[in-house]
């Protein structure tokens, strides 16, 4: 337990005990939360467990934690109901002591699951011998029996034990399981008859009609419809998503062949419960007073089930027969008391089938005769209820739980002197509140409730619920915790109605309506129905209805005495047994995961008495430890105590000195015989924070002690294996190194021989030698090739001999790579300009001068100035040239006229269809001429921008031939050609005059020159155009 008090602010306390202030429920509230959420189910207050309903399957019961809870000390391991199981069995072997675990709590706390695990852990750690085989499936197998009998769904809880329960699992003398035997409590019978909405009758009915064969069903006559039936729809929740009755039915049918039932019985059986829901089908009709069957269908088939005559048991339902002192006398029954009869009937055979089947089950539970048992008890029963309506039913349960508190608090009180007694620690009066005058209020004789309600019940003349209530209010009027509506203030009043009386339980304040408390506490069945059950064939109801019965002149006690008997044999089995408790809580009312309801808690806290408990454990001291132990986990605190006790020094005297160290007051603790006594949880916390301190001091030391040692170990191992390895590898290295010696000698002299005659034919002599020269040439080519075109005369000369061919060869096919790859990288306009370079030199090479110096200049489609062009933007781009025509080239050229051969700038711009000549200074169209209408373009061949356009005579408007010179003579012509796709329309003068065309046919000449030292065009003294070129 101790281990995780450092996680405490995480996961809270495991013992209660140990919270520092023991009055806060809130506090303690909080600690259950924390620990709720980290899935801890369980806490302890002292040896109490503490268990709240996790709604959801954990991984905290299987094999593994039934071992790690075996024979283990209870405070050496969280808590756990395999702790308090443990402990019990351990308590019984060691002690021979009977033992008892008490579970409790209400509806939905998770009551009947764990009694389930304390069966489980029974089962799993005894030996599988066939008898005791046996009984640890017969223990297992009585649960799906009991919950489908006596368990129902109901708005807190989809399996919730209507009754109580306390099963003694008994033990030969070395601890194995040799038997069993159960006792039951106070079934509630009233809901085989009435579910209010949202809530179902027993299990039973609802597994029968989902999971019997079609041929059983029509045995019984009965469909598989709940809502056919009045007993089973009266609620309105037949089908339960998480309730598979059909599969439950056959672990039910399984376990009663286990349980030694046989076929013929449970036969019998199924015919039970197939008759209780056709009585719940008989309806009644009036006739001037007297009852009437309304079908007589069901009665007959109940007849059938029960093996009886139809005619007694028709007489029974409408008759009554009173035996008064020898005089019979019969009458009949009115409606409404019919339907009491019929009622009352099925609650009564339900019942004694209940009882029928606990018996069957005891009979198979029954030890072999003369052996000697010790017994572990369970008792599952049912927490204190507080319903908006509250009856006769929670009136007893509560009476139930009232008892078992007065019980618990003064077996603790008992446990805890004792201990103080064996410790020779002197005890301190603890104060508590005794609920004995809350007992005393339900149970004394002639004065409580339960004599004034047997007294009404058996009293001569007209007694009814209200007449028991006057009865309490005049015999109970001055008890403080009796309140009713007559008894209250006018503020009271208003809180409590007339026919209500309020009980001031431990647990809290119930109010209770006496509306029906006399007829549940009388349980009659009329006579005439006893005797029809009596005679019938059916070997249940034969056996539970007894003709004695009939015969008996005692009347039977009611069913309050019977109870209030029942417990107090309860509470003196109980007292003969060492016992153990298990307080279950249900963390919210939607039974879903993960969620905890503060105020639903708190209720149950409450009513549980869990702060009494834990304000009795913690009057005297919080914390008590053995020696051993307490010494084995805080010894480290102290030098004197570590690592271990001075020879002859006991653990009492270590614990001693560890206190002293520790500086204890003198008060926070004290000395017993066998353990130490921590009065103040905060003593402890402030102990295990100081060893949790330690704790990780003395990690550190020890790991790095366990390191140095553990690397110390991994380094001798480690510089081992280096040594053989390193053997291993000098051996194969030297090996190694003489097989390459070897080869190498052997290349070597292949080498040379090779080289001596490597002009020779190749053969095997030179073949190596060969290889190797050419991949020696390889090797230095691949570092030495071209990097682009432009460095194809970079190309190695020299090369061996027998490389010749290759050499030249692989020099054609690297050029066409570097051109192939050139070509792929160039752009669409960088590979027109390609293509224009080569329309260029098919036109001008070696046909005129000053081509060659052009070669290495790129051509470009605009050569206008930056003033021109925005001109020839403005103008002619956006508004002369037409929109289907697309520009390609425009340059400045100057004009020179015909007549006086005066010159003058224009731009000569080319688009995809026409040849246009603009003013330079607006680019205005001065001429426009198709491709089609251009009938020669002359240029000379000297060096010089001369352009002559030949036009066709029949253009008057165009005055003649146009003389132009363009200073890029060479790019104007080629995108001239590429555009007009007509290679024809360019000629090229050898001459050194030519004529052109003026208007009116006449004619001029242009005389070419390369006389003079200054170039260009001008006109001569002669009248013609002289053009001065190199």
């Amino acid at each position: 337990m101790e281990s995780d008090l450092a996680q405490r602010d995480v996961i809270g306390v495991q013992d209660a005990v140990l919270l520092e202030d023991i009055h806060s429920e809130s506090i303690f509230i909080d600690n259950l939360e924390k620990r709720f959420k980290e899935n801890l189910i369980y806490t302890y207050i002292g040896p109490v467990l503490i268990s709240v309903n996790p709604y959801k399957e954990l991984s905290t019961y299987d094999a593994g934690t039934v071992e790690k809870y075996r024979n283990v000390n209870f405070y050496e391991v969280p808590p756990h109901v395999f702790a308090v199981s443990d402990t019990a069995l351990r308590a019984m072997r060691g002690e021979h002591a009977d033992q008892c675990i008490l579970i409790s709590g209400e509806s939905g706390s998770g009551k009947t699951e764990a009694s389930k695990k304390i069966l489980q852990f029974i089962a799993a750690i005894s030996h599988n011998q066939k008898i005791v085989g046996s009984v640890k499936e017969k223990l297992l197998q009585s649960n799906p029996v009991l919950e489908a009998f006596g368990n129902a769904k109901t708005n807190r809880n989809n399996n919730s034990s209507r009754f109580g329960k306390y099963m003694d699992t008994e033990f030969s003398s070395i601890g194995e399981p040799v038997g069993g035997h159960i006792l039951n409590y106070l079934l509630e019978k009233s809901r085989v008859v009435y579910q209010a909405k949202g809530e179902r009758n027993f299990h039973i009915f609802y597994q029968l009609l989902a999971g019997a064969d079609d041929a059983l069903l029509a045995n019984l006559q009965l469909t598989r419809d709940p809502s056919n039936y009045f007993y089973t729809k009266q609620g309105e929740s037949s089908k339960v998503r998480q309730i598979d009755d059909a599969a439950d039915f056959k672990l039910v049918n399984a376990a009663m062949k286990v349980m030694d039932l046989e076929e013929a019985e449970i036969g019998a059986i199924f015919r039970i419960i197939a008759t209780i829901l056709h009585l719940g089908n008989v309806n009644f009709g009036d006739n001037n007073g007297r009852a009437t069957l309304d079908s007589k269908n069901e009665v007959n088939t109940m007849a059938k089930l029960l093996d009886c005559s139809f005619d007694s048991i028709e007489n029974a339902l409408l008759n009554k027969t009173i035996d008064a002192r020898g005089d019979v006398v019969t009458s009949p029954l009115t409606r409404d008391e019919a339907l009491y009869a019929r009622d009352a009937l099925a609650k009564a055979i339900y019942g004694r089938l209940f009882d029928w089947l606990v018996r069957k089950l005891n009979e198979s539970l029954t030890k072999a005769e003369n052996q000697k048992t010790l017994v572990v008890g369970i008792l599952d029963i049912y927490g204190f209820e507080i319903f908006e309506k509250n009856s006769f039913e929670q009136f007893c349960i509560n009476y139930c739980n009232e008892k078992l508190q007065q019980l618990f608090i003064e077996l603790t009180l008992k446990s805890e002197q004792e201990e103080y007694l064996r410790e020779g620690i002197q005890w301190e009066p603890i104060k508590y509140f005794d609920n004995k005058i809350i007992v005393d209020l339900v149970e004394e004789k002639h004065k409580g409730i339960i004599a004034i309600m047997d007294e009404e019940c058996l009293r001569p003349g007209e007694s009814s619920d209200r007449t028991f209530l006057a009865k309490m209010n005049k015999n109970l009027t001055f008890h403080p915790h009796f309140i009713s509506h007559e008894k209250c203030d006018n503020k009271g009043r208003k809180t409590i109605d007339r026919d209500e009386f309020r009980v001031l339980h431990y647990a809290g304040e119930v109010t209770y309506n006496v509306n029906g408390f006399l007829d549940k506490n009388n349980d009659l069945l009329f006579r005439d129905l006893k005797e029809a059950m009596s005679n019938a064939k059916n070997i249940i109801a034969k056996e539970t209805f007894t003709k004695s019965e009939l015969t008996s002149k005692k009347r039977p006690d009611t069913a309050a005495s019977q109870f209030k008997n029942s417990l107090g044999q309860l509470s003196v089995i109980l007292k003969s047994k060492e016992p153990s408790y298990i307080r279950c809580i249900k963390p919210n009312d939607d039974q879903v995961p993960n969620k905890f309801n503060r105020d639903i808690v708190s209720h149950q806290v409450k009513y549980l008495g869990l702060m009494e408990n834990l304000r009795v454990r913690r009057a005297g001291f919080a914390y008590r430890r053995p020696y051993e132990g307490f010494l084995n986990r805080y010894k480290a605190l102290c030098p004197a105590t570590w690592p271990h006790l001075k020879q002859g020094m006991t653990p009492k005297e270590g614990v001693q000195l560890l206190a002293n160290h520790l500086k204890y007051g003198k008060d926070d603790y004290r000395m017993g015989k066998t353990k130490i006594f921590i009065r103040l949880p905060r003593t402890l916390f402030e102990t295990e924070d100081a060893f949790q301190k330690r704790k990780n001091e003395l990690l550190a030391k020890i790991q790095a002690i366990w390191k140095g040692r553990a690397q110390r170990k991994k380094y001798l191992k480690i510089r081992a294996r280096i040594i053989q390895v390193q053997a291993k590898v000098r051996k194969f290295l030297a090996k190694r190194r003489a097989q390459k010696r070897r080869w190498a000698v052997a290349v070597i002299r292949g080498f040379i021989q090779g080289f001596i005659a490597r002009n020779e034919t190749p053969s095997d002599a030179n073949k190596r030698f060969l290889q190797f020269v050419r991949f020696q040439y390889l090797l230095r080519l691949s570092k030495q090739l071209p990097k682009s075109v432009l460095e194809k005369d970079k190309w190695p000369e020299r090369c061996p001999k027998s490389c010749e061919d290759a050499h030249s060869t692989l020099r054609l096919l690297h050029l066409r790579w570097l051109v192939r790859c050139y070509f792929k990288n160039l752009s669409p306009e960088r590979k027109k300009m390609f293509e224009l370079k080569v329309l260029a030199e098919k036109i001008f090479d070696g046909k005129k001068n000053g081509y060659t110096q052009t070669i290495t200049v790129w051509f470009k489609t605009n050569r206008l100035s930056n003033e021109q062009n925005t001109v020839f933007k403005a103008n002619f781009e956006n508004g002369i040239k037409p929109p289907n025509e697309n520009l390609i080239y425009v340059c400045p050229v100057v004009k020179y006229d015909r007549h006086g051969y005066k010159p003058r700038e224009r731009i000569l711009a080319l688009t995809d269809s026409a040849l246009y000549l603009l003013d330079a200074k607006d680019a205005k169209t001065k001429h426009r001429l198709n491709f089609k209408q251009l009938v020669r373009v002359r240029i000379t061949k000297m060096k010089d921008g001369l352009v002559l356009v030949n036009i066709p005579e029949e253009l008057k408007k165009d005055k003649g031939d146009l003389i132009l010179s363009c200073d890029f003579v060479f790019e104007a012509l080629t995108y001239l050609i590429d555009i007009s796709k007509n290679p024809e329309l360019l000629a090229i003068e050898d001459t050194s005059s030519i004529t052109h065309r003026m208007i009116d046919g006449k004619e001029g000449i242009i005389e070419v020159t390369t006389n003079g030292g200054a170039t260009g065009i001008m006109k001569g003294k002669n009248g013609h155009l002289i053009v001065v070129s190199q």
